[in-house]
């Protein structure tokens, strides 16, 4: 199993990856639209769109249907939380493996410093004072 780090950590941020990358691709187009469109639901699993419907499974992690009388979201809940474990375990990841296969590091911490400070300086800039 580590006789080959490098080739177990490359594997494992592959496959971790590929398998969250439907439902991450899910959230992040979900989350964008709710970003844009201040029209939230009125209630859990209150939906009648195709687009609500989505972002109840977004927000409440239930899909509403007519048929059903009542959600139990503790199943869907479960796959979110260790989406997220694999999500920061991946991203971690990609970042060993970025320092381990290039020679210089400068500009990976250039990367990571500019991906905290930028969003925070553009939300300080977005107060109104």
């Amino acid at each position: 199993l580590f006789r080959h780090p490098m080739k177990f950590f490359r594997r494992m941020h592959l496959y971790l990856g590929c398998f969250f990358a439907p439902l991450l691709l899910f959230y992040v187009a979900t989350g964008w639209y709710q970003t844009f469109n201040v029209n939230r639901n009125k209630a859990v699993g209150e939906g009648e769109t195709w687009i609500s419907r989505l972002r109840s499974v977004h927000v409440d992690q239930i899909y509403p249907a007519p048929s059903a009388t009542s959600y139990s979201p503790a199943l869907f809940r479960v796959l979110i939380v260790l989406m997220s474990i694999s999500l920061i375990l991946t991203v971690g990841l990609g970042i060993f493996l970025a320092f381990k296969t290039s020679r210089q590091h400068g500009p990976i911490w250039f990367a990571i410093g500019l991906g905290i400070v930028l969003p925070v300086v553009m939300l300080w800039l977005g107060q109104n004072r």
